[in-house]
């Protein structure tokens, strides 16, 4: 009766099975760092081995300070570039091709069954594809790039039931954000969550990287989508390694259940400064915002830069406003600019920053001043998170995001 999570740790502890909170040693299928490889580079020599596990499991990505915002971020990219050559790292992205989560999707290098870590706390977003997928920190990761192995204790699990349609600008960010409110920060502390119903089964790819991405905003370990034929279609399109979907058993056993109807959601937000503060849009209408932002890994893909296009197509964004776009990819990019996506914001006042996470983390492009707010479809709203600690940061879907850009406040998609 094992749940997706128990059936993957057990392959990859090559045992028949495991059981909840038991410890494992599971083999890593791949691991991922960006500029935080830095510091595993550190714990990796410290350890005194010369040479890494296997340099095609290890993939490196630069999108978290691109281009280089200081002399010390420029300095890092340079170490690490001399290591990726010195170990022979077949899959390093330096900083043209995006942020992260999304490179690892478009390349194939997140597979069903597999075990994938990575020194970012989003990597839950490769749950979307029946994966593993676990933010783990760098030191952890200098041990997996040692041995190809890593603990985990096994989770529970959790599955969250989706089903009904949803109305018109209604969409996976609004779903996401109502379950974190309703369970809270910790509601799925450390759990292995699995999406299931009909609506879940009708999203698209990129709708569901939504919903694993944002999981660990309310503590989850891994967050599966139920691999189907749309999953294994678009992943055998982008990588010839062989790999095998695995689902729950049909009467694996679960520590918690959720069931949603999709059709009786209202578009939500959450308010400053804590992602599971979350309410409905309407609650909120009126607040005058100084900044919007459409991208990051969580929104940055070309359905949604087409749902802002599409509500902003012959409008201006509001003069008081600056609405940033930063597509999650260069091939997003690119695919949105021939979709006439790019013109169409560009001509209603947005700006179009390269891929990569820019003001999400904060590090640089687009801060906000004491006293600003910013709608933003990005993933954290902390205090400080994104400029000073007396700016305040909604979190939205790209619908709610594009109506309050044109209107100079936040507003309800209608």
């Amino acid at each position: 009766m094992p749940t997706i999570a128990e059936k993957i740790l057990a392959r990859a502890a090559k045992r028949d099975q495991v059981k909840t909170n038991e410890i494992v040693m599971a083999k890593v299928d791949v691991a991922m760092s960006h500029e935080n490889a830095d510091v595993v580079i550190r714990a990796f020599k410290e350890i005194g081995l010369k040479k890494v596990w296997d340099p095609e499991r290890i993939v490196i990505i630069f999108d978290h300070r691109i281009p280089a915002e200081s002399e010390k971020s420029a300095a890092t990219h340079k170490r690490i570039r001399e290591f990726v050559k010195t170990q022979n790292i077949k899959y390093f992205y330096d900083m043209r091709e995006g942020i992260c989560h999304q490179v690892l999707a478009e390349f194939g290098h997140c597979r069903p069954g597999e075990i994938l870590v990575g020194t970012d706390s989003h990597t839950t977003t490769h749950g979307a594809f029946g994966t593993f997928a676990a933010g783990i920190g760098g030191t952890e990761m200098a041990g997996v790039w040692s041995t190809g192995e890593i603990w985990f204790k096994v989770p529970e699990s959790m599955k969250i039931t989706v089903h009904g349609k949803f109305k018109e600008f209604i969409s996976a960010k609004d779903l996401i954000l109502f379950i974190i409110g309703q369970l809270g920060s910790d509601g799925a502390d450390y759990m292995a969550v699995e999406f299931h119903g009909s609506t879940i089964s009708e999203m698209t790819i990129a709708s569901r990287m939504v919903l694993s991405n944002l999981s660990m905003e309310m503590g989850a370990k891994v967050a599966f989508i139920l691999p189907d034929e749309k999953t294994i279609s678009f992943v055998r399109e982008r990588t010839k390694k062989e790999f095998t979907a695995v689902l729950p058993d049909r009467d694996a056993q679960y520590a918690r259940s959720l069931d949603v109807d999709a059709a009786s959601l209202r578009s939500q937000i959450a308010c400053p400064h804590a992602v599971d503060n979350v309410k409905k849009v309407r609650e909120v209408s009126g607040l005058k915002i100084n900044q919007a932002l459409i991208g990051s890994c969580t929104n940055g893909r070309l359905e949604d830069l087409k749902v802002a296009a599409s509500i902003i197509e012959g409008k201006n964004v509001h003069p008081d406003v600056r609405l940033l776009i930063i597509p999650a990819s260069r091939r997003i990019y690119l695919d949105a600019t021939k979709a006439g996506y790019i013109e169409t914001l560009v001509k209603a006042g947005g700006l179009v920053l390269n891929p990569g996470c820019g003001p999400c983390l904060g590090a640089h492009q687009g801060l906000l001043a004491a006293g600003e707010r910013c709608i933003a479809t990005t993933n954290r709203n902390f205090q400080g998170r994104m400029g000073s600690s007396d700016a305040e940061v909604y979190l939205a879907s790209p619908a709610t995001v594009a109506f309050s850009a044109i209107k100079g406040e936040i507003t309800e998609p209608c």
